[in-house]
């Protein structure tokens, strides 16, 4: 399928099933429906999600960060159900959560990604991320993480 039939909107209270079926279908240490409802309270401007007719088949949600000498968005959580992959969902809730933080005055975009992931960290590359450091421990399982970066500017 062309990725033309993929909608972006924002995220609502009704998705958080279907997003924490997705969740749960592809990470090993998967975000509870507190986490979601959190991010989705605080965050309401950077929680989008893709579907296809009246399907979500996948979701990303953002926060903004301050460091004093930068703002940034924080890419928190991206997912595509593994039968909607590589058909342009992934590329386009990217594309939209880059531009709300932008809008909102991020002059860069940052996101972890488990090392071993080499799938993702393509994916992030072929969007303009670079890795910047390596995190140890930072999974549950104490998996290191890639922090990426894109800059705006």
């Amino acid at each position: 399928m062309q990725n033309t039939d993929i909608h972006i909107r924002r995220a609502r209270q009704a998705d958080l099933q279907d997003i924490c079926a997705i969740e749960h279908e592809l990470f090993p240490d998967p975000w509870d429906e507190s986490a979601f409802q959190d991010a989705l309270y605080l965050f309401p401007g950077l929680f989008f999600v893709a579907e296809r007719g009246n399907e979500v088949i996948g979701f990303v949600c953002a926060g903004m960060e301050d460091t004093g000498d930068a703002v940034y968005g924080h890419i928190m959580n991206i997912a595509i159900k593994p039968s909607s992959q590589r058909q342009g969902a992934g590329g386009k809730l990217l594309q939209r959560i880059e531009f709300e933080c932008m809008i909102l005055g991020a002059e860069a975009m940052q996101l972890e990604v488990r090392v071993s992931n080499h799938d993702a960290q393509r994916f992030y590359q072929r969007y303009g991320y670079a890795q910047v450091f390596m995190v140890d421990s930072y999974y549950s399982n104490g998996e290191d993480g890639v922090l990426m970066m894109r800059w705006f500017t």
